[in-house]
């Protein structure tokens, strides 16, 4: 199994051990032209300090990657982007970008990270004895294999209780992890990707005007899985979650004759009426026929 270390500032670190029970993180890079691709999701991803605090404190499961405009991060994320609103984000993005604060929606990587750890300084790790001071982002490490081992080893010496990695010793005595459930900040980004940023119906491609949509809602059980999105423009979500629109098992839209009963409207819905919806290039990520039946059954109004 590989980790990564990634390298940012004190403050991001000190501003997000503060909050409680975290369950994701934006581990943001200001540059935004590449993404990252170090890890596999569910693999390790650590926090180390810049210099002159080398030392590593903390980390979280890699979920995915992406180059994301700062708004969307923001608003996917907020305060879990490390800074208590969206001025002092960016602020600190510009800082780094040299550049002066602007209204510009620019690009900046994400790196999406579930359950993340911060350790109290009594605990801080030391950075493992190969690594280099001209490092400028971050490395990966093979946690089978020395001083990659030996940095396993000190994390289950933390007084941290790493729930969601595993060591498996039956045979070769390799760390395993396991993907843990996605948060609601990475449930948008991943069903935004999913489905190559554009709306599943219509095929708009505005991100402001797109929402990851929940088949079956979180408060009925849904889980924070992408076969449980579908990325639709903000009119048709609103439409969804009331049952006034519904995709079948076969991925056709199907609008309710109640749009015309109760507001003499809806032409232009209508006209949408048994269209065959844009679905995820990975089979494993398109909708599920079990949500799917559960929202025509339960939430459409026919």
């Amino acid at each position: 199994m590989q980790a990564y270390i990634g390298i940012t500032d004190h403050d991001w670190y000190k501003y997000l051990s503060s909050l409680p029970q975290l369950d994701e993180v934006n581990f943001w890079q200001p540059g935004g032209k590449t993404r990252f691709r170090a890890l596999s999701p569910g693999e390790l991803f650590l926090f180390k300090l810049r210099s002159p605090y080398n030392f590593i404190v903390g980390g979280g499961i890699f979920a995915h990657s992406s180059l994301l405009h700062v708004s969307l991060a923001w608003e996917a994320f907020g305060n879990k982007n490390g800074a208590s609103n969206f001025y002092d984000m960016r602020t600190r993005i510009e800082k780094l970008r040299h550049a002066q604060y602007s209204t510009h929606d620019y690009t900046i990587g994400c790196i999406i990270l579930e359950r993340p750890f911060f350790l109290p300084e009594s605990s801080w790790i030391p950075i493992p004895s190969d690594w280099k001071k001209s490092i400028q982002q971050g490395r990966r490490y093979d946690f089978s294999t020395e001083p990659g081992l030996s940095l396993w080893r000190q994390l289950q010496g933390t007084p941290y209780s790493i729930s969601s990695i595993h060591e498996e010793r039956a045979q070769y005595g390799e760390p395993i992890i396991t993907f843990p459930r996605l948060g609601q900040g990475s449930f948008r980004i991943l069903v935004t990707d999913a489905y190559a940023r554009r709306c599943a119906i219509t095929n708009e491609r505005t991100l402001p005007a797109l929402d990851a949509a929940h088949i079956k809602p979180y408060s009925e059980s849904g889980q924070h899985v992408i076969d449980n999105g579908i990325l639709m423009r903000r009119d048709l979500h609103a439409l969804f979650d009331k049952g006034y629109v519904t995709i079948n098992p076969s991925m056709e839209l199907e609008v309710s004759r109640r749009i015309k009963e109760e507001y003499e409207n809806g032409r232009d819905y209508y006209l949408l009426h048994g269209k065959k919806i844009q679905v995820p290039a990975i089979p494993s990520n398109r909708p599920s026929r079990e949500y799917l039946e559960w929202h025509n059954s339960k939430i459409y109004r026919g």
